[in-house]
């Protein structure tokens, strides 16, 4: 069974068949490779919120924009504080975020944009992808789903923010892009307490000490199916952020000193 994201690029992999069937979209996530940044950061960190320098990150930003072809004009970039708050976005919003945080979306971990030339964009080194995109109204959207923002559903608040919009569901598809896998992911009672207790038996195995194994791409599956999104209209890529230490960075495993991936989407005029 093949993957939702391809890797077309050493730097990048693509939700291709998102991008075959409506060529004016673009939708992937980036690899660690192909950049400027020193170890620990090495080489393609695309994070301005870890300590690597901010010079080198705008450098590898710039090589991604020649990589995918669009401008970082066009970038818009959010603070990420592992919550629920989402934004729409429109074209006064392009740029922000590109060069330093501080102009930067403040206190947002979603996007949503129905303009075209926009690019949203997220940050992640095991926290998970979620990829929108509503085929028939032609609105995307990603959101940045850590134990926190997954817990407290941002998944299906996004959701419900393309219905205000006026998406209808059977038109909506989704992607869970590379995060850390089940197995790798190990948390304590504080967390496993705060998952709602519909999705408790299904995706947390119980190990001993009063810890526990979550799966946090299938408990984001199963948050979008209780906000109505079809099952069919749901990929989730196998890619593992610890697992695969050559195409990605990963807190857990990196022990929190590490660089960002970028995941993003957007409409174009070409």
């Amino acid at each position: 069974m093949t993957d939702v994201f391809k890797q077309k690029h050493p730097s990048v992999l693509y939700i291709e068949k998102w991008m075959e069937q409506h060529p004016q979209l673009i939708a992937g996530f980036s690899t660690r490779n192909g950049g400027y940044s020193p170890q620990p950061y090495d080489s393609l960190n695309l994070g301005l919120h870890v300590q690597d320098d901010k010079e080198l990150v705008y450098k590898n930003r710039q090589r991604l924009t020649e990589m995918i072809d669009v401008p970082i004009t066009n970038w818009v970039c959010s603070e990420q504080v592992h919550g629920t708050r989402i934004k729409v976005v429109s074209g006064e919003d392009r740029g922000k975020g590109i060069k330093n945080m501080k102009t930067a979306l403040q206190g947002y971990d979603g996007m949503i944009t129905g303009e075209k030339n926009i690019l949203c964009t997220a940050y992640f080194a095991d926290c998970v992808p979620l990829f929108y995109f509503d085929t028939k109204r032609k609105y995307v959207g990603i959101a940045h789903a850590g134990w926190k923002g997954t817990v407290n559903q941002v998944a299906g608040k996004m959701v419900e923010r393309f219905q205000q919009l006026g998406t209808h569901l059977e038109h909506l598809s989704v992607a869970i892009g590379p995060c850390i896998s089940d197995v790798n992911y190990e948390v304590d009672e504080r967390v496993i307490s705060q998952i709602d207790p519909r999705f408790q038996t299904s995706q947390v195995i119980k190990k001993v000490n009063d810890r526990y194994l979550l799966n946090l791409k299938q408990l984001n599956v199963e948050i979008l199916l209780q906000s109505g999104v079809l099952r069919h209209n749901i990929d989730v890529t196998r890619f593992c952020t610890y697992e695969d230490h050559h195409l990605f960075f990963s807190h857990r495993r990196d022990g929190g000193k590490t660089g960002r991936m970028l995941g993003f989407i957007g409409l174009f005029s070409r």
